[in-house]
C-alpha cells in the first residue's frame, strides 16, 4: 500500500482537534493522538514539529474555517448571528480550544496572534465600509465596529462556553432545548443593537 502523507496530516489533524478540545494543551497526550490517527508519534513531529506548533496549527485551522463559513453582515446583522450561532452549535470544539488557550496561555503573546489580529482588522473595516457607526469620526466608528463585533462573539459563545448552565439558568430539560431559546434570543438581542445603532443603516444620500 502507497503512503498517503495528506491522509495521515489528516488524521492526525483531526485526532489532535479532538484530544487538545477535551484535555487542552497540557492535558493532551501525543501517544493517544497517534493511537486516535492510527500514526507513529514520530509523523506527528515531523509534520508539525511539537505538541505546541499542533496545537496553534489547529486552533488557526479552525479559526480560518469560521472566518471563511460565516460573517458579520452590516446589512443583515441578526441573519448573520443567527448562521454564526448555528456554526458554533455544529463546531462546539473551538469554543473549548479557545477556553484553554486563555487558561493555559501566558502574558506572553501567542503564536500567531498578528495574523488572528489582523483577521479581525479585516472584519471590522468590513463593518465600517458597510455603514456601521457611520454617524460618526472614522477613528470612533472603527471603535463602534470593534464593540459591536466582539459584543456579537460575546452574545454567541458564553452560550457554548458554559451549555449546563446555560440549561440550569433557563430551566430547561436538556441543553437543546435551552439552546434553542438563546439562539432565538441572541438573534433578537442583535436585531436590536443594530436597530438602536443609527449607525447600522447608512443615511440616505439625497440629491
Amino acid at each position: 500500500m502507497v503512503y498517503d502523507a495528506e491522509d495521515t496530516r489528516r488524521r492526525i489533524f483531526d485526532a489532535a482537534a479532538a484530544e487538545f478540545a477535551e484535555h487542552g494543551l497540557a492535558g493532551a497526550r501525543v501517544d493517544r493522538i497517534a493511537t486516535a490517527a492510527r500514526a507513529n508519534k514520530q509523523a506527528i513531529y515531523l509534520y508539525y514539529g511539537s505538541k505546541e506548533k499542533l496545537f496553534a496549527a489547529v486552533l488557526r485551522a479552525k479559526l480560518e474555517e469560521v472566518r471563511v463559513s460565516v460573517s458579520l453582515d452590516p446589512d443583515a446583522v441578526a441573519e448573520s448571528v443567527g448562521q454564526m450561532f448555528d456554526w458554533y452549535r455544529e463546531h462546539p470544539e473551538l469554543i473549548r480550544l479557545l477556553l484553554w488557550e486563555a487558561l493555559e496561555a501566558g502574558d506572553e503573546p501567542g503564536e500567531g496572534e498578528r495574523e488572528r489580529r489582523d483577521a479581525f482588522r479585516e472584519k471590522v473595516h468590513h463593518l465600517v465600509d458597510g455603514g456601521v457607526a457611520c454617524h460618526l469620526p472614522e477613528d470612533a466608528r472603527v471603535r463602534a465596529a470593534q464593540d459591536l463585533l466582539f459584543t456579537v462573539m460575546g452574545l454567541i459563545s458564553w452560550n457554548f462556553a458554559v451549555p449546563g448552565m446555560c440549561r440550569l439558568v433557563l430551566d430547561e430539560e436538556t441543553d437543546q432545548a435551552a439552546l434553542a431559546r438563546r439562539r432565538e434570543t441572541v438573534v433578537e438581542a442583535a436585531r436590536r443593537l443594530a436597530t438602536a445603532n443609527p449607525a447600522a443603516t447608512p443615511p440616505a444620500r439625497g440629491g
